[in-house]
């Protein structure tokens, strides 16, 4: 049976939220957050030897996917960041997901982190020099560090996959 396993940041990941709760102003809370996820997956990725992070991003479903925040969140980490799913719509997303078997779990209710952090305004076009200034003014590499330290392994069955 082929495995493909995950690493996913679970305790340590508390401090980074709560942080972005108190430190950073409302409107960019996601963009920060997602930046700070993707500078643990990189860490996490290139301690691995994996070469690039991929996501299911699609353009426009929401406000941190527009292409402004979109590249601002990228900036974020020097690693290849692939988005297969970009120019897609939901629809099409939704027959993939079906196709390879990921649709169930993927409309399975859960609070996700970033539907805790959206504001009434999130920015849908942040600016990089604002996000590194707000950014600026905490010192997270600890922060980030504790995240990476805490991380769970998962075995995840994918002999399923095509």
């Amino acid at each position: 049976m082929y495995k493909r396993w995950g690493r996913t940041p679970r305790h340590g990941t508390g401090k980074v939220y709560n942080t972005i709760m108190a430190r950073c102003p409302e409107k960019y809370r996601v963009t920060i957050l997602r930046r700070m996820m993707f500078r643990i997956a990189e860490e996490i990725a290139a301690g691995q030897r994996i070469q690039c992070l991929i996501t299911g991003e699609s353009v426009g479903q929401v406000a941190s996917q527009t292409l402004e925040s979109m590249s601002v969140i990228g900036s974020a980490i020097r690693m290849l960041l692939l988005r297969p799913l970009a120019g897609l719509d939901k629809t099409e997303i939704v027959e993939i997901a079906k196709k390879i078997r990921t649709y169930g779990i993927s409309i399975l209710p859960y609070e996700d982190c970033c539907s805790m952090f959206v504001p009434k305004h999130p920015a849908t076009k942040p600016k990089l020099d604002i996000i590194v200034e707000a950014e600026s003014k905490v010192d997270w590499e600890p922060l980030l560090r504790e995240a990476i330290e805490t991380v769970e392994t998962l075995d995840i069955d994918a002999t399923w996959l095509p």
